[in-house]
């Protein structure tokens, strides 16, 4: 009898306990964002609320890069208060899908850790195909093209470029239509290996930054 006294009085008291944990819950720990053409960040925010009984301590948030940056008004979260935790990333030279967390600690014993994760898709201003333009070792010299063409939406009306090395010249012409142009590429010299790197840079604000490569290739090199 005394044993089961014991029990129940152990269960209860485990019950108690469990209440009266703290529990921070999010409402989602997974973004999707498509910031605007142009846009130089994009940000996220996770919104959060306090479903336990007790307060909870944000230690720390702890972004998983250095383009990226967490922020929150305050660590202390009484039970049943709300609140949210802003996630900016910088955009900068970026394109395509960006993947990027922000770990959350906390002194919550049920969940310590979450991890808030969220996927930018970040539209190109500036489309160039190919992205690289190449020479056989000993083919004639002639200019080879690469197209630019900005994105829908977008007012490009120069593009200037510039070759890392003095061994291609690099010349822009006006495209088919607005908002198109032609980068011709051409090597000064076929019989040896080259490479350059090509700075493009369309006449937009904030400044974008876009790269090609030429490379002549060494003898015997198969077409990449």
């Amino acid at each position: 009898m005394n044993g089961k006294r014991i029990w129940l009085l152990g269960v209860l008291c485990f019950s108690v306990a469990a209440t009266t944990q703290a529990a921070l819950v999010f409402e989602k720990t997974e973004l999707d964002l498509h910031p605007e053409l142009g846009a130089p960040t994009a940000v996220a925010t996770f919104k959060y609320e306090n479903k336990g009984d007790a307060p909870v301590h944000i230690k720390a948030v702890r972004p998983s890069c250095g383009c990226t940056t967490a922020a929150l008004a305050k660590n202390d979260v009484a039970p049943g208060e709300k609140g949210e935790i802003t996630a900016t990333f910088n955009i900068g030279d970026r394109t395509g899908l960006q993947v990027k967390t922000v770990t959350v600690e906390t002194d919550d014993p049920k969940q310590p850790q979450t991890v808030l994760t969220f996927k930018a898709t970040i539209a190109q201003l500036l489309d160039l195909q190919p992205t690289f333009v190449f020479w056989q070792a000993n083919e004639p010299a002639q200019p080879k093209t690469i197209f630019a063409k900005a994105a829908k939406g977008t007012t490009i009306k120069k593009v200037d470029v510039v070759s890392s090395s003095g061994d291609f010249t690099a010349k822009v012409e006006p495209g088919a239509t607005e908002g198109e142009f032609k980068i011709q590429v051409q090597p000064k010299d076929t019989t040896k290996p080259l490479n350059a790197t090509l700075t493009v840079k369309p006449d937009v604000k904030p400044e974008k930054v876009y790269y090609a490569s030429a490379r002549v290739m060494p003898p015997g090199t198969a077409k990449p």
